[in-house]
């Protein structure tokens, strides 16, 4: 038992986040990308928006309203510029933008990768993370990978965190860790997600932080064998992001990414 033991260990140890995929070339391909090499509106092959409050302010009880408007949403200078302002705007009192990507790019595991400079002050929070494609979609059965979370009122310290039926913010189980980026604000870090039948493993820089393994015991725990897509945006206030109040004097924030490109196995 104890040989056969060391064996799995060894043989899962190799899988998690690795190059080897059984049946796979150990190269990643280039399946899609935006490098925002253009201007004005996103690119509307390639993006959609959430508009709106949501739900109970997105289910997080948020303060922004998300728009499609090119004030909180454009491309300038090679760069995608999502920008929360401080402005009155059907009942709320900030504007934002949410790009989603469902419905026109969809993805079922593979490596994603998300150059930005994020936004900073107290009430932002930011996020490059990615839900199930299931429509209607159930939260969290069908699954969330956050793949960066900033909250503003806690600055430098970078969130990559999953929640699933199993693990979840709402049972206080959700399984999450944290990395330090000090220059957040000032620099450009590569946000990365590696993704496969096995494991979830998320960096920054190449760095990784947070590793979540396929228990093999069901979709409760694993619902991340499925298309998902991505989101962009940034939030303002929120039961996390607004825990400290917001400064309004930190208005307009942007977030400023540069390229986004996803690979998966040749």
């Amino acid at each position: 038992m104890r040989i056969i033991y060391n064996t799995l260990v060894f043989l899962s140890a190799i899988l998690l986040c690795s190059s080897f995929i059984p049946g796979s070339s150990n190269k990643w391909k280039l399946i899609w990308s935006d490098e925002f090499n253009y201007s004005g509106v996103p690119d509307s092959t390639k993006w959609n928006y959430d508009i709106g409050t949501g739900e109970d302010g997105w289910g997080n009880h948020e303060l922004e309203y998300y728009t499609n408007h090119l004030a909180n949403a454009r491309v300038e200078k090679g760069k995608l510029v999502i920008e929360a302002k401080k402005e009155n705007f059907q009942g709320m009192k900030y504007t934002s933008a949410r790009l989603v990507t469902k419905g026109k790019a969809d993805w079922q595991f593979g490596k994603i990768e998300v150059r930005a400079k994020l936004p900073k002050g107290r009430g932002t929070w930011p996020a490059i993370w990615m839900l199930g494609s299931t429509t209607p979609l159930h939260w969290p059965d069908d699954g969330e990978i956050d793949i960066m979370e900033h909250v503003g009122y806690d600055p430098g310290k970078i969130h990559a965190t999953i929640h699933c039926k199993k693990y979840n913010s709402g049972l206080n189980n959700h399984k999450t860790a944290i990395t330090d980026v000090p220059d957040f604000a000032d620099a450009f870090h590569i946000y990365s997600l590696e993704w496969n039948t096995d494991s979830l493993c998320i960096f920054v820089d190449d760095k990784k932080y947070f590793t979540y393994a396929n228990e093999h015991t069901g979709h409760d725990a694993w619902p991340y064998s499925q298309p998902m897509h991505l989101l962009l945006n940034i939030a303002v206030g929120g039961d996390w992001g607004g825990q400290k109040g917001v400064d309004d004097s930190i208005f307009p924030q942007k977030m400023l990414v540069d390229y986004v490109r996803v690979y998966q196995k040749e």
